[in-house]
């Protein structure tokens, strides 16, 4: 449908935020609770887990790779019409089952906007396959520009399709409820406004930057990780309807009518991208912080956390692995980090003992 279709830590600025800078990375376990999945892969963005195995977005050749469950990586297809160029090509990956049809899901650059499309995925895992000839879009008219593009999309507990924007470079708009960049994005499947949405359009919430992280906790609670601009990136918990500031506010603003962040950090420690909860940690993935943050939801007066600190460079992506696992995706093939021997790769990471 077009057109409808955001170590150790020390408190800052707020009691109900805070603020994390890099300190010494605590002791983690030993090497091998660091367990290379897959490799060779060229400027992942987002790992989907399928089975034993998962599918893996390349942002700049628009392929979709599928990890086997022996560790092989494999072509699943290519989503057509994918226009690659600065931050944009192929994004977030998301799968459905509705009536029998297993859909995959996939957040896009073209020529003219970012879209949302999807399209049947067949074959047993090992040999999945992308139905490309019923792609279908979803959401169109997504702003594109060569940076700020989103990209991230989940689906929540609701059922409903969670869609992430980046202001595109038109931070004069991000507060604006008639211009999808700069949002969070609810819709059905099918791309419609879901029900209940707060202003009766697609739009969620407002007043964003670039948001590329979404997870939910066993709460229901949408956490968002967000890039700021050159002073706090965030993490922040989504209500409908919120206004997150930007580009007015960057990090705590305590301002009227505008929802403050739970977690502030530089954004050379951080820079967050994809984002998971296990248990009550929310794990954020650091770009250019190179690192992985764990911020305790249950408790907000603990210390967030860091480790795996400059051992694999650029993270990308995070999801919840097997037996209270991480899967980190790395991201040092994007033309932004220095490639290492089998760069970029799928990782399961144990997380750290307290």
């Amino acid at each position: 449908m077009g057109g409808i279709r955001r170590t150790l830590g020390v408190w800052g600025l707020a009691a109900t935020a805070l603020t994390l800078v890099a300190c010494a990375p605590p002791a983690v376990g030993p090497q091998e609770d660091r367990i290379t999945l897959a490799s060779g892969l060229d400027a992942p963005w987002s790992v989907v887990p399928v089975g034993d195995g998962a599918l893996i977005s390349q942002r700049d050749d628009g392929r979709v790779r599928e990890m086997t469950a022996s560790g092989d990586l494999r072509t699943a297809g290519t989503v057509p019409g994918v226009v690659a160029g600065g931050e944009a090509g192929l994004h977030g990956l998301a799968l459905r089952e509705t009536d029998g049809i297993r859909w995959l899901y996939a957040y896009h650059g073209t020529s003219d906007d970012n879209r949302v499309v999807r399209m049947p995925v067949t074959g047993e895992p090992g040999a999945l396959r992308l139905d490309t000839g019923d792609i279908e879009e979803v959401v169109t008219g997504i702003p594109r520009s060569t940076n700020h593009n989103g990209g991230r999309i989940a689906f929540g507990p609701d059922g409903m399709l969670y869609i992430a924007t980046g202001d595109a470079g038109r931070r004069e708009q991000a507060r604006d409820r008639d211009y999808l960049g700069g949002k969070i994005l609810r819709v059905t499947p099918e791309g419609e406004p879901a029900a209940r949405n707060p202003f009766g359009t697609a739009v969620y919430s407002v007043g964003h930057r670039n948001v590329q992280g979404l997870a939910w906790d066993d709460d229901g609670t949408l956490w968002a990780s967000e890039f700021g601009q050159d002073t706090w990136d965030e993490l922040n918990r989504i209500v409908p309807g919120g206004d997150y500031g930007w580009p007015d506010h960057e990090g705590i603003a305590n301002a009227p009518g505008v929802v403050d962040p739970v977690a502030v950090w530089k954004p050379q420690d951080a820079s967050p991208s994809g984002i998971a909860v296990i248990g009550d940690t929310v794990l954020i993935a650091g770009l250019r912080g190179e690192r992985l943050w764990r911020y305790d939801s249950s408790d907000p007066d603990a210390e967030p956390r860091s480790f795996l600190e400059g051992e694999f460079g650029r993270l990308r992506d995070v999801v919840a692995g097997p037996d209270g696992t991480a899967w980190v995706l790395t991201n040092n093939t994007d033309g932004r980090g220095s490639p290492r021997a089998g760069d970029d790769r799928l990782l399961q990471v144990r997380l750290p003992e307290e």
